[in-house]
Parts: structure tokens; sequence; C-alpha cells
């Protein structure tokens, strides 16, 4: 067993354990909206920052990703953790002012609005991978994935060509933390598509389950 401190307690650890996964055995808050037990760690949203102590030099980690290590000291809550959250959460609203799941860990947070201005209010998508991570580590399939960098990131098939290698399961639907994939079923057909500017950027491809477009099940 590993020994470390979190917040001035002392806990043990399995080797391989995350920061997070022990403090939230623990019933230790760290805020998180890219974390799901059904896929590998991927430190998206940076929520989750906490600061260590090793040997005496401090810096700050995302929780989600830093494994513990013996003699570990762990700061989930000081003023400059409050800060890079409180901060983070508002880029988010910003980027996604319509998101319930957005709202409500800002105000766990305690932010009730956002300094920054908001391009496409309509956007409820924070690119936290976990329908991309879902898609390839569970299903198999990687029928989607992130692409492009900085502002232009998004959620798209791949390379943005017109094919695509889902399944309609469904999965990165019910893994979406802010309701940005919408998934309906009618007709014997299954629609699963993402919402707002997402939908038009992708492409229109002939019989799949992704974007507006159908596929039969």
């Amino acid at each position: 067993m590993i020994n470390l401190t979190i917040d001035g307690k002392k806990y043990q650890a399995e080797e391989g354990q995350t920061v997070l996964e022990v403090a939230h055995r623990h019933g230790i808050f760290i805020p998180t909206l890219c974390v799901d037990e059904a896929v590998s760690a991927y430190g998206a949203c940076r929520l989750c920052m906490v600061e260590i102590d090793r040997k005496g030099r401090k810096k700050l980690v995302a929780s989600c990703l830093y494994q513990v290590e013996e003699g570990l000291v762990v700061t989930t809550q000081n003023d400059r953790i409050t800060n890079i959250r409180k901060t983070v959460i508002e880029l988010l609203l910003a980027r996604c002012p319509q998101s319930e799941g957005v709202q409500t860990m800002a105000k766990k947070l305690g932010v009730n609005g956002t300094r920054f201005e908001s391009e496409k209010p309509e956007n409820l998508c924070t690119l936290c991978a976990l329908c991309t991570r879902v898609c390839s580590e569970v299903v198999g399939k990687s029928a989607i994935s992130l692409v492009s960098r900085g502002t232009g990131r998004e959620v798209a098939l791949p390379y943005y060509e017109d094919k695509t290698d889902c399944i309609a399961c469904g999965s990165c639907a019910y893994i979406c933390p802010t309701g940005a994939i919408k998934m309906k079923d009618g007709n014997g057909v299954r629609t699963i598509g993402l919402t707002a500017r997402s939908v038009s950027s992708l492409g229109v491809v002939p019989s799949v389950a992704l974007n507006g477009f159908l596929k039969n099940r």
C-alpha cells in the first residue's frame, strides 16, 4: 500500500490509483466534467487540478491523471486552486452557456456568471472527449474523434471523411455529460446527432447514426 496525505489527513492507496480516485473514494470533493469510470482518464476539463508537494517542491497537476506516490502530499483546496477552477468554469460557461451540466458545476464552485464573451451560445460540447473515448475504448469502433486544434477543435468524423464505422449503439449519447449529443428512435430508425454548430460542420454522411443523419438498427 502507498501512504499519502490529502488535505492534512493520511490515507492509503493502491499502486496505480490516481489522486482523484483516492480522493473520491474517501468522499473528498474534487470537481470534474470529463471523468467516467467506463473510460480511461484524459484530463480535458482541468477542473480537477490540485496542488502536490514532493520533497518540498510544489506544483499543480490534473488529479485524474496523476498517480499516487509514497509520501505524496496533496492539497485540494486553497486560493490558487480555487482561482484556477473558477477561471476554467468561466471559460466553459462562455463556451457552453446553455449547458445545465456546466451551470450546475459553476454553482458548486461559487460562480454565477462569466467575464468572457460567448461566441456561439448554442454550443453544448465542452470537448471532454467522453464520447470519443467510449466509442474507441468500449465499443471498439472509433467512429468519431476530436479533430482540428485551438478554437476550431470539435467532435467529428475522423478526417471529415464521408464514411463511418458507427453502429448506432448510442454510447456516445449516454455518456455525454452536457446533452450535446442527442439520440432519437422512431419508425425502426435511430438518429444520433450533435447539437448546434457541430451538426452542420461534419458534412453529409449517408446512412450513419451521427449528425442528424439516419442509420437502420
